[in-house]
């Protein structure tokens, strides 16, 4: 008798299974949704800009004149141990893009940034600046030193596009 309970309760989770499965697939089919939707949302970051300007040690930089095809996606300014500025982009062909400036000791925060690329003997003459080229297996980076302050252009994106963002900075 024990045994034919066990069968039952075996085939009565298996019943429930296929019914909680056929309603998922149902509710999946038949109410709407839309996938289509960029899930990534546009961020505006004049205050933070405006405040991390007026109270960081270095220029902030931060682009001018990118067509609206780049997203900005995130925005951070921390001056507690360091004064580190965040500004993260999606580019037109959906690339993360980010200028991140600290005034921490430049090769943990170089690291940091780029996530580990690694530092190449090209560099790039940008905005009047010569910039250099890091490489690594997820970021790529575009890097500056002056005045007790390292500006990094990372990202996912090609360095084509990381030019461009470092050409669109203005510190003013």
């Amino acid at each position: 008798m024990a045994g034919r309970q066990g069968k039952q309760t075996v085939r009565n989770l298996m019943l429930s299974l296929g019914v909680v499965i056929l309603v998922a697939g149902f509710s999946y089919l038949f109410i709407p949704h839309d996938d289509s939707r960029d899930p990534v949302k546009r961020v505006d970051y004049r205050v933070e800009l405006q405040t991390a300007r007026r109270t960081a040690p270095y220029p902030v930089a931060a682009p001018e004149g990118l067509p609206a095809s780049w997203k900005p996606t995130s925005v951070r300014y921390n001056g507690d141990d360091f004064a580190a500025w965040h500004l993260g982009f999606q580019d037109p062909q959906g690339q993360y893009v980010a200028i991140e400036q600290s005034t921490q000791s430049p090769a943990p925060f170089i690291a940091d940034a780029s996530q580990g690329a690694r530092k190449t003997s090209a560099t790039q003459h940008i905005g009047g600046h010569t910039w250099q080229r890091y490489e690594g297996g997820h970021y790529d980076a575009l890097v500056y030193r002056s005045g007790g302050a390292t500006t990094v252009v990372t990202g996912t994106a090609s360095f084509g596009q990381l030019t461009k963002m470092a050409e669109a900075l203005q510190t003013s």
